[in-house]
C-alpha cells in the first residue's frame, strides 16, 4: 500500500504553488458571484487580478469572531454560503450548530471536509472499523469524520460522547481497529476499561483532534500499542492541516490555501513567525471562505516533512489570536497595536503589555527597533494616545528581543 493518499500530496511545490495561483482567482470570482456577503466584502477586489499570494494579502480578512453577527444579520450563513438547502448539487445536505451559535453548511460533495487523507495518514485503510467518538448532533465532528472515513472504505461504529461504560462494552464486543475523537476522552475509555477488567486490544490507530494534545499521552497511547496522529480541522473550513508519521508539525491540506498573519491585521509575518492561522478555501465551492480568519496562532516550519509530502507545513494549535482586552473600562484590540506600528516605519515589533503596579491599570508598548530610537517615544505615545483613547507608556528593544509567542497584547494584571 502507498504512504501517501494521492499523488498532489508529493507533487513538486512549484507545480502545487502554480495550480493554487490559477485557482484562487476562480475561487475568488465564484465567492463574488453566489454569496452576497463577499460580493460585499470584494466589491473593490477584481477576482482575476488575485495570482500571487502577495496580491491576497490585500484582500479583506472575514474573522471567526465576525461571523455570530453576521449570522444574526442574514440568516443562516451570513451570506458567506453560496448554496441554500435541497442537498443536491446545489444546497446543503445537512446544517450544523456550534457555540454562538454559528451554523456551517455541510455540502453533497463525497468526503465533503476533507478528513480522508489526515485519516490515511494515521494508517487508517479500507476495511477498517473506527470507533467515531466525536458528536453527532449540532456540531459537525461526528459527520466531518465519518464521512472521510467512508471515503476511504471504512465502517464507522457513531458512538458519540458519553456513556463511557458503554463505549467500553462496545470495543470489547465489535474491537474495533481505530478510534476517532478528541485524546482526552480515549484515555479516559481505556483507565475505564482496565477499572472493569475488560482489555480493550484491538485499538491500534487514532486520529484525534478537538483539543491539544501532550506528547505525554501520545507517549501513554504508543505504550498501549496505538500509534494516534492529530488533525487540525474547523467546522467552517474542514481540514486544515494534518500530523503524519514523520510527527514533524502538520502538513497544510491540499484543500486550503494558508497564511500566517499578524492578529488584529491582514499582513502575512515572516516565515517562522507565530501569527494567526488565516485560511482559503480552494476546492470548497458551497461555503468559499476567503481569507478566514480563524483565530488560531501558529507558524510555519522550514522546509518539507521527512514522510515525502511536500505541502508547507506548521507547528500545530499554539493559542488564540484574540487578545482583545479592556484598560479603564476601555476596550483595547491587537488591530489598534497594528495601527499604532503602521504609523512608525522604525518599529519591527510591537507587544503592548497591560499590568496593574499598585492597582492601577498600566500600559507599555514593548517596541523592537534597528537603532537606538528614544527620540522617537513623544511620537509614538501620541499615537497610543490617538488611536487607544488611553495614556501608555513605550519601552524599546533591540530586533529579536520579543517573544516569538503571536502575543500583541498580554495582560499580567494580578487581582488578588
Amino acid at each position: 500500500m502507498s504512504d501517501h493518499y494521492d499523488a498532489l500530496e508529493t507533487r513538486d511545490p512549484g507545480a502545487r504553488e502554480h495550480a493554487i495561483l490559477e485557482r484562487l482567482p476562480k475561487q475568488l470570482a465564484h465567492a463574488k458571484a453566489h454569496a452576497p456577503a463577499f460580493a460585499r466584502l470584494l466589491a473593490d477586489v477584481d477576482p482575476a487580478g488575485v495570482t500571487s499570494r502577495a496580491a491576497l494579502a490585500r484582500v479583506p480578512v472575514t474573522r471567526k469572531s465576525e461571523l455570530s453577527d453576521l449570522q444574526k444579520a442574514s440568516r443562516p450563513f451570513g451570506g458567506l454560503a453560496a448554496s441554500g438547502w435541497g442537498g443536491g448539487r446545489a444546497g446543503a445536505k445537512r446544517v450544523f450548530a456550534s457555540p454562538g451559535p454559528i451554523y456551517e453548511p455541510e455540502g453533497a460533495a463525497p468526503d465533503y471536509w476533507r478528513l480522508a487523507r489526515a485519516l490515511y495518514a494515521a494508517g487508517f485503510r479500507m476495511g477498517d472499523l473506527v470507533h467515531n467518538t466525536f458528536a453527532y448532533h449540532f456540531t459537525p465532528a461526528g459527520s466531518m469524520l465519518e464521512t472521510g472515513a467512508h471515503a476511504l472504505g471504512c465502517t464507522v461504529f457513531p458512538a458519540g460522547t458519553g456513556q463511557t461504560e458503554q463505549q467500553v462494552q462496545a470495543m470489547a464486543d465489535l474491537r474495533p481497529d481505530a478510534y476517532v475523537g478528541t485524546p482526552s476522552f480515549l484515555r479516559i475509555i481505556l483507565e475505564k476499561a482496565d477499572e472493569v477488567g475488560t482489555p480493550i486490544a484491538s485499538l491500534r490507530k487514532a486520529l484525534v483532534s478537538g483539543e491539544a494534545f501532550p506528547p505525554s499521552l501520545r507517549d501513554a497511547l504508543a505504550a498501549r500499542g496505538i500509534a494516534a496522529y492529530q488533525a487540525y480541522a474547523t467546522a467552517d473550513l474542514g481540514s486544515i492541516a494534518y500530523e503524519t508519521p514523520a510527527r514533524e508539525g502538520l502538513v497544510v491540506d491540499e484543500g486550503v490555501l494558508v497564511e500566517i498573519v499578524r492578529p488584529g491585521t491582514g499582513d502575512p509575518v515572516p516565515p517562522g513567525e507565530v501569527g494567526e492561522v488565516v485560511v482559503t478555501a480552494l476546492v470548497n465551492t458551497d461555503y468559499p471562505l476567503i481569507r478566514f480568519g480563524t483565530g488560531d496562532l501558529s507558524a510555519f516550519l522550514p522546509g518539507v516533512s521527512p514522510c515525502g509530502r511536500t505541502n508547507v507545513r506548521i507547528k500545530g494549535w499554539m493559542g488564540r489570536a484574540d487578545q482583545t482586552t479592556k484598560v479603564k473600562g476601555m476596550f483595547v484590540h491587537p488591530s489598534q497595536v497594528a495601527a499604532i506600528v503602521r504609523r512608525h516605519p522604525e518599529i519591527a515589533k510591537a507587544r503592548l503589555v497591560v499590568d496593574n503596579p499598585e492597582s492601577q491599570d498600566r500600559m507599555t508598548l514593548h517596541v523592537e527597533v534597528a537603532l537606538n530610537a528614544s527620540s522617537h517615544a513623544e511620537a509614538i505615545l501620541a499615537s497610543i494616545r490617538e488611536v487607544t483613547k488611553l495614556r501608555g507608556e513605550v519601552s524599546f528593544h533591540a530586533p529579536g528581543d520579543l517573544p516569538n509567542d503571536g502575543k500583541v497584547i498580554e495582560d499580567l494584571r494580578k487581582y488578588s
